[in-house]
């Protein structure tokens, strides 16, 4: 008699944990499809916009010399080596912008450090490019 129960017992678990690992799979798959689609929707959003995600720079200068702004930026360059450089023409000022910082916290700190020698920067808005 013990020997049936048993053998009822196992039978009971194997139809209840069958369903289970069928679930378990499906979710999985699910999941693995899911992961496949955000990342084509990433490439493809890339791909619209030329990688450039929303984000923020310091502007060290803006203006109408266009010698002023270089001669600014090799300054920028001599005193600080681990920042990427942007000169830019927005009508009617060159404008030399620093960094590429997602948020504005990172950008601040960074801030802080080059108005030592720039005590006119300061923080903008725009489009970065990530390395």
């Amino acid at each position: 008699m013990n020997l049936i129960i048993k053998s009822l017992l196992l039978v009971v678990l194997a139809v209840i944990l069958q369903p289970s690992k069928v679930f378990g799979q499906n979710n999985q798959t699910q999941t693995q499809l899911k992961v496949k689609q955000l990342i084509e929707k990433r490439a493809e959003y890339y791909q619209l916009t030329n990688g450039e995600l929303d984000g923020y720079r310091i502007k060290i200068h803006f203006g109408p010399d266009k010698e002023a702004a270089k001669s600014v930026k090799n300054k920028f360059s001599a005193k600080f080596t681990d920042y990427v450089i942007h000169e830019d023409y927005q009508l009617p000022n060159f404008v030399v912008l620093v960094g590429d910082f997602r948020s504005k916290l990172e950008a601040f700190e960074s801030l802080k450090k080059i108005q030592v020698e720039f005590p006119n920067a300061f923080i903008v808005k725009g489009k970065i490019k990530l390395k």
